[in-house]
């Protein structure tokens, strides 16, 4: 639901109860507020969310905290409004009530799945890597954040899974704007990007390009020991890649071979995924 739709909604919602109020003594918005036992519409909820009668299941789970604010059940109702959120893919609102409940109830036994919900709801909203990345940003954030705090839960098991395909989404994003700048001949601003992907995302599937693309750099800013370096590298622990083949020919045309330095930053970046 849209901030929109909200104020629509209130709005609509404010006339309706004036024009009730001049309908006479005799009839009140009271009746509108019918009060029932917490167990009642927690129940009530869940039959709804069973039949995938989402919104209808949300709003029973928000009249549970509505009634009966400081009950047990309020918390449950919480969490479970912010998954009846998530299933209408209305991410912001999942977000919002998954981050109120973690404010009010830190330490509750729900707080994994409120946290795991969060993340779930940033990742579901990536998009590819030719578009602004900030959404897969914060996921990777939100679901590092689960894999620091629940390290042996289920919900950190598949936050890794999660995480791996966010993280090549990103290094795919720096990859592109990488191949821009070089393509203009922007090397330093190209070399910087490649960078990012082997610094940031050593376990993505863009490194060996990254690796490759760093020696065409190099060999263009006239730094061959570099270039020799980041083909050593990339021969050494992708030695099968078409990218290798790439970079060892591009040396050869210049009469160089790959030289690895142990002391590069290439070198102890690589190290420390590989």
């Amino acid at each position: 639901m849209t901030k929109m739709t909200l104020k629509i909604r209130f709005s609509l919602s404010m006339f309706a109860a004036l024009a009730l109020s001049a309908c006479g003594a005799g009839t009140s918005i009271e009746n509108e507020y019918v009060e029932r036992p917490v167990e009642t519409i927690y129940n009530s909820a869940h039959e709804e969310l069973a039949l995938g009668n989402y919104i209808l299941a949300t709003q029973e789970f928000d009249e549970v905290e509505r009634q009966h604010p400081y009950s047990l059940w309020a918390r449950r109702a919480m969490v479970m409004a912010s998954y009846t959120y998530y299933l209408q893919n209305k991410y912001d609102e999942a977000i919002a009530t998954a981050r109120r409940f973690l404010a009010l109830y830190p330490g509750n036994s729900q707080a994994p799945y409120a946290y795991y919900l969060t993340a779930m709801s940033h990742y579901e909203r990536i998009s590819d890597v030719g578009r602004d990345q900030r959404t897969t940003e914060f996921a990777r954030l939100a679901l590092q954040e689960v894999i620091r705090r629940y390290p042996d839960s289920d919900y950190a098991r598949d936050a890794r899974l999660k995480l791996d395909l966010t993280e090549d989404n990103l290094a795919g994003k720096e990859m592109s704007v990488g191949r821009f700048y070089l393509a203009r001949r922007e090397y330093a601003a190209a070399a910087i990007r490649f960078r990012q992907v082997i610094e940031r995302y050593g376990r993505t599937s863009h490194v060996p390009e990254a690796l490759h693309r760093l020696t065409e750099v190099y060999v263009s800013l006239g730094i061959p020991s570099d270039a020799q370096n980041a083909a050593a590298v990339l021969g050494y622990n992708f030695p099968d890649s078409p990218w290798y083949r790439d970079s060892y020919r591009i040396l050869r045309e210049r009469d160089l071979k790959p030289v690895k330095d142990q002391k590069s930053w290439i070198s102890r970046a690589i190290d420390k995924v590989l």
